[in-house]
């Protein structure tokens, strides 16, 4: 099973079924599993362990069957869980059983790239508006879409059923970005401007910020080489680390 869908008009669900209550980490590894799925089923699987999806997603097998418990999935001993049918719960709990209409407002170096990405097509999404506050902008064409202006946005939002907003914009004009989004009745965003929304109630916003990332990256990089610099053997219990730490450096330190 290809994670390719078939092309439709995108748009607002209609009736919403029941959802089971999940653990917001679960939700979040939910994505991760249905990745490595569609992998699995690209390549001819029809049957999966949970040791081996666990494998795939870099998670404990545990930890996964306690998710997809929730999904009322267990699994067949000795057989695994057939991967058609959990794709298909969890694209279901996902809400991917159609595509999503999706606007993206700023169309900067970030917004290029956003608006030629082929992965938001091939799980579901449609990114179906480009609009910009620049003038120079509007009317420049991407990947076979014509850069509005933002002003247009309740008629854009109207016309194409947008149910996701993404923000590619600096940040000093994020929350004013926001602020129009939520007027127009958008309650969920993904937010790649460096900077914190301050949205309503009932609003879900998701914040990618690649610099945060890299910072992270660099304090695990950090800690890497401030080890590798203890001393072997000998001088005092604890070695002072940046940043105030400290770490044992003898078996004494620790009691053993």
């Amino acid at each position: 099973m290809s994670q390719h869908r078939p092309s439709g008009a995108p748009g607002r669900t209609g009736a919403v079924p029941a959802l089971p209550d999940l653990p917001e980490a679960t939700v979040s590894r939910l994505p991760e599993y249905l990745r490595a799925l569609h992998a699995l089923a690209d390549a001819g699987h029809e049957t999966v362990s949970s040791e081996g999806l666990a494998s795939a997603v870099g998670v404990n097998s545990a930890k996964l069957r306690k998710d997809l418990s929730h999904l009322g999935s267990y699994g067949t001993r000795g057989v695994g869980y057939d991967v058609a049918l959990l794709i298909d719960q969890i694209e279901s709990v996902l809400g991917l059983t159609q595509c999503r209409a999706v606007a993206l407002v700023g169309v900067g170096n970030l917004g290029h790239a956003l608006a030629g990405y082929d992965g938001f097509a091939s799980r579901g999404f449609q990114i179906a508006a480009l609009l910009d506050a620049d003038p120079s902008r509007v009317g420049e064409e991407i990947h076979g879409l014509v850069v509005r202006h933002v002003d247009e946005l309740p008629r854009v939002v109207a016309e194409e059923s947008i149910s996701i907003g993404v923000i590619a914009t600096p940040a000093p004009a994020a929350q004013a970005v926001a602020d129009q989004l939520v007027a127009v009745g958008v309650t969920s965003i993904l937010n790649f401007a460096p900077c914190v929304l301050s949205v309503p109630d009932g609003v879900d916003v998701r914040k990618v910020d690649l610099a945060i990332e890299l910072q992270i990256l660099s304090f695990h990089e950090h800690r890497k080489a401030s080890l590798i610099a203890l001393p072997a053997t000998g001088g005092s219990a604890l070695t002072a680390l940046p940043g105030g730490l400290a770490t044992p450096d003898t078996q004494e330190a620790i009691g053993t």
